[in-house]
């Protein structure tokens, strides 16, 4: 997901850097940032192992982790308006909003396949 925000801008997309947004909402310092961004990422990764993985019984495992992808999308952009809610206003984004929202249903749903693939079924799962 990270390097997907990383090589944005150069597929014409605007700069996004949930990163930044998080220590800007939370006053925490970037470095911080990169650890929320890591550690959120981590859960849904082993939430896909515990709950979908063996449990939902769909053979395309890159379907089954857009799904999950878009799922995890969804999840972020309600805890962002929560956090909105909650702190006050988030720094504002550079670029077009239909850019932005294009680019983070790409980078979600390339984190769930990615997450699929590397968390496979357990041969006892299939």
């Amino acid at each position: 997901m990270t390097m997907v925000t990383m090589v944005a801008p150069y597929m014409g997309f605007p700069p996004m850097s949930p990163l930044h947004m998080l220590s800007g909402m939370t006053g925490f310092p970037i470095a911080i940032g990169w650890v929320m961004h890591f550690m959120i990422g981590a859960i849904f990764a082993l939430s896909y192992s515990v709950l979908v993985r063996d449990r939902v019984r769909l053979s395309n495992l890159a379907l089954k982790g857009a799904i999950v992808g878009f799922a995890v999308f969804v999840f972020a952009q309600i805890a962002m308006a929560m956090m909105k809610a909650l702190l006050g206003p988030m720094p504002a984004p550079e670029g077009g909003m239909l850019l932005l929202v294009l680019g983070s249903i790409m980078g979600h749903l390339i984190y769930g396949i990615v997450v699929a693939f590397v968390a496979k079924p357990t041969p006892s799962g299939k």
